[in-house]
């Protein structure tokens, strides 16, 4: 159907991928954390948490109406053929007809429910109608990301944030309240669907095929479930923990967990979401996935592992300068202990990805209940002993049970840990080092922070260079 890439190719388009994501990741981040800014000036608490509350039901459907077609189109070994791509084309959007139908049989006991007016209804009914747009984008997505032509699929998903926000701050200043919300997500939706199929064509047609469809469900249905798990993993247990820690003590444990994993979002994800569709164009050549793989953890621990490092060393300061920030010191502890939870995910991660990639579905699955299974029995535990550090410790004792993750790779691919993970930890204990005697240094104040993360940030492109010359030559050239 489309034509496949080499893979000198995909390793070049990988290192590029990766850097347009990222660059994209912070034009995103500063467009909404902006909008987010005058949202709150011109909006109401009721009107945020009404768009808050219908976002959380429609995102819950939203899991059903995907069982894994588009990553089982990115990861399929085969080239993709017509009638594959418009029978998971008609699958999907069947089921989306069913959720959009669903959420029109319940909108009047929706809103029962949460207690909000019309204008709630009508962006329920805006959010429901956004996946339909959404689910017309799959196809053309897929076929851009399995040629990893990164520099075209961002284009829309930038356009999207600057039509959302844009249109939902001027409508909120305008007065419109709730209404902002509806017509932003209707505008988000078809501005995306247009420069989707701008960027890359692609005729929407009805098809289907039995074995086409069971072929992409052999795959995508443990995809889906490996989702599933995490959820329960994760957002399960913060639930859990609710009746166990109390509104303060989950309060206290998600703003360590946001700050602790937010190297991770920033810099893993990006790579994450390039290397899935790299992967899959050379799960037939060990040699070239293997050295794909140990240069994703290489490139992701070089810029997590300070990072972490950094953040832990100035948590406590930052805490004692922002005014009325001090509340959130009781967390620090446990902000120590899930950053280093966020340093193993860090090595974990690109290897499961890469267990997905080479159609090890059932293996990852097979973790995921691990994972799963050692969290629940762990950090309520240690919740109900040790309050929010003994949660924050049950999270890093099932980190460290990812060491069966590490042994199982080596079945597939030739990984040396040792090399990959020496230089980045030696890195990160030069910052460490520096860092700490500025703090010891200089009493807390603005003025520490500002020199923590001067001598911080020089010190790590120094080290860097020093220990790694040719980092950029590093990710490109071949082994």
């Amino acid at each position: 159907m489309e034509p496949e890439v080499n893979i000198e190719t995909v390793k070049k388009r990988t290192v590029s991928g990766a850097a347009l994501l990222t660059a994209r990741t912070f034009l995103i981040q500063a467009i909404s954390f902006s909008a987010s800014i005058l949202l709150t000036v011109f909006l109401n608490p009721v009107q945020f948490g009404v768009f808050f509350l219908v976002s959380a039901v429609i995102n819950f459907l939203a899991y059903f109406g995907d069982i894994g077609f588009a990553a089982s189109l990115i990861q399929k070994k085969e080239k993709l053929t017509d009638l594959d791509l418009k029978t998971i084309f008609t699958t999907q959007q069947v089921m989306i007809a069913v959720l959009i139908l669903v959420v029109l049989m319940f909108s009047s006991l929706i809103k029962n429910i949460y207690g909000f007016g019309e204008d709630g209804v009508y962006l329920l009914w805006a959010l429901a109608f956004s996946l339909f747009l959404s689910s017309l984008k799959t196809i053309p997505s897929v076929l851009m990301e399995r040629k990893l032509e990164f520099n075209k699929l961002i284009i829309p998903q930038i356009a999207e944030t600057l039509v959302f926000n844009i249109t939902a701050v001027y409508l909120a200043w305008k007065g419109f309240g709730v209404t902002s919300f509806t017509v932003a997500v209707l505008a988000r939706g078809v501005t995306g669907l247009i420069l989707t199929y701008l960027i890359q064509p692609w005729l929407p047609s009805l098809a289907f095929s039995k074995s086409a469809l069971s072929s992409m469900l052999k795959f995508g249905i443990p995809y889906q479930l490996n989702t599933l798990l995490a959820m329960v993993k994760d957002d399960g247990m913060t639930l859990f923990l609710g009746s166990i820690l109390g509104p303060t003590g989950v309060g206290l444990l998600g703003w360590a967990q946001k700050w602790a994993f937010a190297p991770l979002r920033f810099f893993m994800d990006q790579v994450i979401k390039v290397t899935f569709p790299a992967f899959s164009r050379m799960q037939d050549n060990k040699k070239e996935l293997s050295n794909a793989l140990s240069k994703s953890i290489f490139y992701i621990c070089l810029l997590v592992f300070p990072s972490l490092t950094f953040l832990i060393i100035v948590a406590p300061s930052l805490v004692e300068v922002i005014p009325k920030y001090n509340k959130w010191s009781p967390a620090l502890l446990a902000l120590m202990l899930l950053s280093a939870n966020a340093a193993i995910a860090a090595v974990t991660t690109p290897i499961t990805n890469a267990f997905n990639a080479i159609g090890k579905i059932s293996l990852t699955f097979k973790l995921m209940i691990m994972w799963t299974t050692l969290t629940w029995l762990f950090v309520p535990a240690l919740a109900i002993s040790y309050g929010v550090s003994g949660a924050a410790l049950g999270f890093v004792l099932v980190g460290l049970s990812s060491v069966v993750a590490l042994y199982l790779a080596k079945k597939y691919v030739e990984i040396n840990y040792l090399e990959i993970l020496l230089k980045p930890i030696l890195i990160s204990g030069v910052v460490l080092g520096v860092v700490f005697a500025v703090k010891s240094l200089i009493s807390v104040s603005v003025l520490q922070i500002s020199l923590m993360s001067l001598f911080g940030f020089i010190v790590y492109i120094i080290a860097t260079l020093i220990l790694e010359p040719n980092i950029l030559n590093y990710l490109k050239r071949k082994k």
